[in-house]
């Protein structure tokens, strides 16, 4: 397999490719080990990629290993689960010097509150007639990782609950659905003193997709900002060109940086590595040019 050729990113997010920060693998509840993953990226011609498996750094090391062999770069990573305002809001956190400090006994906490969680889930499911929950989610996980909501929405499915997973979300997993346990994750102040403390960048995830209004995601973007978070993703997959312009708009009268990424999880769906909208023309500043991302962006 050919080695990748690494070139400095541009200073603005217009016309960027081979980059990819929001990616998960088999660490969490991706389809595809970190190894499989990178080399992936590699085929699709990207360069430079963070694994943000949730609440979690354990493919962390297997993907930079398998990346340093074909002359690609990775971040350090993980999406963390938080609450607020009674919402699940996820933070990117980009580690350049890897977890250290309060983010290491944080990582601890949040895997104990997924265990917790992944219970309550399970008694949830129950009562809707799903026998076994948490067995049954432990097999849609194929091992011993943490357990995530995807993990009982294939148990819906596979126990004929619900067609598909999609269904399974809107019904029974979704935001604001029986499924969707919330009260274990830390607030997002506590997260991001996490990320600040291991020298690393806090990233609002997906900011347009909580359901929210424009004036509630801008609430958001302030007590995010003012807990210490700098970034936020402005591109998130695939979105309306319109609001992800007007977001923009809102990350450059905060002054935050922007982030990108696909949030890809398994192949065959909508999304794959580096598959996204493309940027829109904007002021804001790209979250590579963040002095502590600085040697991941250069050459």
């Amino acid at each position: 397999m050919p080695m990748t050729s690494l070139v400095p990113l541009p200073t603005s997010l217009e016309g960027v490719s081979g980059i990819d920060l929001h990616m998960h693998s088999t660490a969490s509840d991706g389809a595809m080990s970190p190894r499989e993953l990178v080399a992936l990226c590699q085929a699709r011609g990207l360069t430079r990629l963070a694994l943000t498996d949730h609440d979690t750094v354990a493919g962390v090391a297997e993907a930079e290993e398998a990346a340093q062999a074909l002359g690609m770069r990775v971040m350090p990573a993980t999406e963390l689960s938080t609450q607020w305002r009674g919402m699940n809001i996820h933070i990117v956190a980009l580690l350049p010097q890897g977890v250290c400090g309060s983010l290491e006994a944080g990582l601890v906490a949040q895997a104990a509150a997924r265990e917790a969680r992944a219970e309550e889930i399970a008694r949830r499911m129950e009562k809707l007639g799903l026998d076994d929950a948490l067995a049954r989610a432990r097999e849609q996980a194929g091992g011993p990782r943490p357990l995530g909501r995807p993990d009982f929405a294939r148990a819906l499915v596979a126990a004929g609950i619900t067609p598909d997973i999609k269904t399974a979300f809107k019904k029974h997993l979704g935001s604001g659905k029986p499924g969707d346990v919330k009260a274990h994750w830390p607030f997002i102040s506590t997260a991001v003193e996490w990320i600040r403390d291991a020298g690393g960048v806090a990233v609002l995830a997906h900011p347009l997709r909580y359901g929210t209004t424009r004036r509630k995601r801008g609430l958001l973007l302030d007590d995010f900002t003012a807990a210490g978070g700098e970034a936020a993703e402005l591109i998130s997959g695939y979105q309306n060109p319109d609001t992800t312009r007007d977001l923009a708009r809102q990350l450059d009268e905060r002054g935050l940086y922007a982030s990108l990424g696909s949030d890809f999880h398994f192949p065959g769906g909508a999304l794959a590595p580096g598959s996204m909208s493309p940027a829109p023309r904007s002021a804001v500043r790209p979250v590579w040019r963040h002095p502590a991302l600085a040697a991941f962006a250069a050459a």
